[in-house]
């Protein structure tokens, strides 16, 4: 092909004396013909999920006497594609690893590749999964065993300039910018970087006092969500004190009752599961897809709770089109294989029957009996469900409500799954556990309701998180603005030239027949539907499935297809009126686009002209910005930002969080319940490290500002060696080795863990010396630190100690390096440790 080819990459046999060495670049075609082979390898054509045509092909080459490759990403389609062609006459087996076999015959092997090829001369085919179905896993088989490094479910430090944020010691204020600051000068210079956060000013009419937070005490600063305009504190006041204090006294009060509950359902005598089965292996390794890493997180996390016997009350939050269907399918299938039976609660009938659909088609070799539950089966078909529910002939049912009304009764019931739970009130949810209190659950949202979020991240309740992406997924491109007729009929024709389906969202059904036919005459061509909650069921029944089969190119509905419905042709989204919407309602509609490989859009409109309200410009502005991959968890924290926190147990709470945040209430939260259990672990203390060291991420290492911000957070977040180490690696894997200023800054790292360890609050350094503080110090350790620190001073009433900086630092001779200093006081507070005893 006349590339460039290193000669000295060539083998011994492929070198002559005269042409082997000098590394110069060769020519291909200066070769000669015998150091040449053209093997005549083509592109295999994609067939695109026809199966049918794959299989004609497949066994025309089998005929020929080929030797046919398969290729899988997954042990299970593996299986199943050699029992599909063994049924269709094509005899296929199934192998650990290619061997140098050249025999005619077909072999599938489970392994990671791309499109296939063939090659006629030789009579070889390498197909893939990808050529016979359109779809492909992960790109390496070992993605199915890395471990997920959980994201942290709240970054804090997405900030812009302007942003409320709240400093642990010093309350409420203003973020403005990061800013680099020398200080000292010559060789005593040192540049840090810090966050300016500016508080209220001290007198009226004067600009506001400024904090200069270092970057490695980011672990002070969190976001400020709880409340609209709250009043900034003042630096050095005492307003912040008494805010905290209010608020610890009604946590505390708080939190015996949350550790009553949540001890009560400890002591609850459950049902343990048994470990899996074969079966259970079976139905996993018939899996279509390669699991995402957070996803087999979950399901273990799952698994583990089923298998111990307190109940388990487990949240998973994914974005839709994460996963989540896949971790109910396995949990309800393990219930289903100590003999207990599972009941799957969805909010809409129409959910109910996708579920259905998934379930049967799983669980189809094992046996399960699947039934359905909603007011789209006939009045005998329910009542013999109901039935054959409390004989114990249904292993899993899936409804509506209708699984709520008193009349359904179990035999053995041992795992409910609450699926959209957002949907659902506490009572609903109580109604299933009232039958048997001691049952399991398993409740999963794309956009957990601020008290879910609330009970969950406050340790009350368990959760998983899925924020992985399936592959190939794209963000859907969400456009907000003024509703104008040559906008939504672009919007339609763009969609309805790729053969695209399109949603338009009217929530009012008494206008929704004229929305219906203006659209008809702006988009002549295009077949429109109608579907809404007050049609027959059987009518609407009938027009999602004929939208589904792609006899209707536009779906003009009201919210009823809000929640969980998977058309994946279905990729352009138009919602009028926006602004009525709540934030979940608009991040739920526009999970409803974007399901498949096609790019998807959304477009939330409003009518032109129209002043929105605060509330409604907080959400269409966040449905905008939040339109990334895995934004579920973002857009639940700004709705419990907009619509005020609430309380786990009741209003009178919402004034506390309003005061100090949302993280450090919940903070709070965490340490009194754990008081109120006995842990009387006193949290961390804060340590200030002030020494002359570069220790910062300079632009040229890191351009963007946020990225910094995301750098120095894990990093002050790291609590121990190794997972400093983690954070290094991860640096050196995205931006390259690591510069002495960012060495710096680990080593700042590692000195405040072991000063923190040692008790210490403060190092920082004093003139010619490096000021120590608080050390306890008794006979004993004053005569070992005379004898370890010449010239040390001590003094035992304020707990201070004063350690001369050591001849040869920059301070000192000018010869030993900032970074040398820290070691050296590592050093010391090793040996300090090893004698806190004397």
């Amino acid at each position: 092909g006349g590339g460039g080819l290193d000669v000295d990459e060539l083998p011994d046999w492929a070198r002559t004396a005269s042409g082997g060495g000098g590394g110069g670049g060769l020519d291909v075609d200066e070769l000669p013909d015998w150091a040449r082979i053209a093997l005549g390898a083509r592109e295999l054509e994609n067939y695109h999920g026809q199966i049918t045509r794959a299989i004609k092909q497949l066994k025309a080459w089998v005929k020929d006497r080929w030797r046919l490759v398969l290729t899988t990403e997954g042990a299970g389609p593996a299986k199943r594609l050699v029992e599909r062609l063994g049924g269709e006459g094509v005899p296929a087996k199934l192998v650990q690893d290619l061997d140098g076999d050249m025999t005619p015959g077909v072999v599938a092997v489970t392994t990671a590749s791309g499109r296939g090829f063939t090659v006629p001369d030789l009579k070889l085919a390498v197909v893939s999964e990808r050529d016979l179905t359109g779809r492909g896993g992960v790109t390496t088989r070992d993605m199915r065993r890395m471990p997920s490094r959980r994201k942290a479910m709240v970054d804090p430090l997405q900030l812009r300039a302007g942003d409320l944020v709240v400093h642990e010691q010093h309350g409420v204020g203003r973020f403005q910018e990061m800013v680099s600051r020398t200080i000292g000068v010559g060789d005593a210079a040192a540049t840090r970087e810090y966050l300016v956060i500016e508080y209220a000013a001290s007198k009226r009419g004067q600009p506001g006092d400024r904090l200069y937070v270092p970057t490695d005490s980011l672990d002070q600063v969190t976001r400020y969500v709880g409340g609209e305009n709250p009043a900034l504190n003042k630096l050095g006041g005492g307003d912040w004190s008494k805010t905290k204090a209010r608020a610890r006294r009604a946590v505390g009060q708080m939190a015996e009752e949350l550790v009553r509950l949540y001890a009560a359902r400890m002591a609850t005598k459950g049902f343990a599961f048994g470990p899996d089965t074969p079966w259970q292996r079976e139905l996993e390794d018939a899996f279509d897809y390669v699991e995402t890493p957070d996803q087999l997180t979950t399901i273990d996390e799952v698994k583990a709770d089923m298998e111990k016997p307190a109940p388990m009350d487990r949240l998973i939050c994914g974005d839709v089109g994460y996963g989540k269907t896949e971790v109910a399918v396995r949990a309800a299938f393990k219930a289903v294989q100590d003999n207990k039976q599972v009941a799957v609660l969805a909010p809409t009938t129409l959910l109910v029957r996708q579920h259905f659909d998934t379930f049967v088609d799983r669980y189809a070799p094992f046996g399960v009996a699947v039934r359905a539950l909603s007011r789209f089966q006939r009045p005998k078909e329910a009542r013999a469900t109901k039935e054959d529910l409390a004989a114990g002939k249904v292993d899993v049912v899936i409804g509506t409500h209708a699984l709520l009304t008193g009349d359904v009764r179990f035999k053995d019931l041992g795992l409910v799954v609450v699926d959209e739970e957002q949907r659902f009130g506490v009572e609903h949810k109580e109604t299933l556990k009232a039958q048997r209190p001691d049952v399991d659950v398993l409740s999963m949202s794309a956009t957990p309701i601020p008290r879910t979020l609330e009970m969950a991240v406050s340790g009350i309740r368990e959760m998983s998180t899925l924020t992985t992406p399936p592959e190939e997924r794209h963000p859907v491109l969400t456009f907000v603005g003024g509703a104008t007729p040559g906008l939504i009929a672009a919007a339609i024709r763009r969609e309805l030239l790729r053969e695209g389906q399109v949603f338009y969202v009217h929530n009012r059904v008494q206008t929704i027949d004229r929305v219906a036919g203006g659209l008809t005459e702006l988009v002549p061509e295009a077949r429109i539907a109608l579907a809404h909650g007050k049609m027959h069921e059987r009518q609407l029944e009938q027009v999602m499935i004929d939208f589904w089969e792609k006899r209707f190119d536009v779906l003009v509905c009201t919210t009823i297809i809000e929640t969980g419905l998977d058309i994946a042709n279905a990729n352009t989204l138009i919602v009028d009126d926006s602004d009525r919407f709540g934030l979940s309602q608009l991040h739920q509609l526009r999970g409803r686009v974007g399901r498949g490989k096609e790019r998807a859009y959304a477009y939330f409109l409003y009518p032109p002209g129209k002043v929105l309200t605060e509330t409604a410009h907080d959400r269409l502005s966040t449905i905008a910005s939040q339109s990334e991959l895995g934004a579920g968890m973002r857009v639940a924290l700004k709705d419990l930002e907009i619509r005020g926190a609430g309380n786990l147990l009741g209003g009178e709470q919402s004034g506390h969080i309003a005061g100090v945040g949302f993280d450090l209430y919940l903070r709070m939260v965490g340490e009194a319940v754990a008081a109120a259990k006995g842990d009387t672990t006193a949290p961390p203390p804060e340590v200030q490290v002030e020494l002359p060291v570069n220790a910062y991420i300079p632009e040229r290492y890191v351009a963007g500002e946020r990225l910094r911000l995301e750098a120095y957070t894990k990093l002050s977040g790291a609590a121990s060696d190794q997972e400093l180490r983690a954070v290094a690696d991860e640096l050196t894997d995205r931006y390259g080795p690591i510069p002495d200023e960012v060495d710096g800054l680990f080593e700042v790292a590692r000195l405040r863990l072991e000063a923190r360890a040692a008790g210490l609050t403060q190092i920082a350094a004093q003139g010619q010396y490096i000021k120590l503080s608080p050390i306890e110090i008794n006979e004993w350790r004053q005569v070992w630190l005379n004898r370890l620190v010449k010239g040390a001073i001590i003094k035992p009433a304020t707990r201070i100690v004063l350690i001369p900086i050591p001849r040869g630092t920059r301070l000192g001779a000018a010869a030993m390096s900032g970074v040398d200093l820290i070691k050296w006081l590592r050093e010391l507070l090793a040996e300090l440790m090893s004698h806190a005893n004397a």
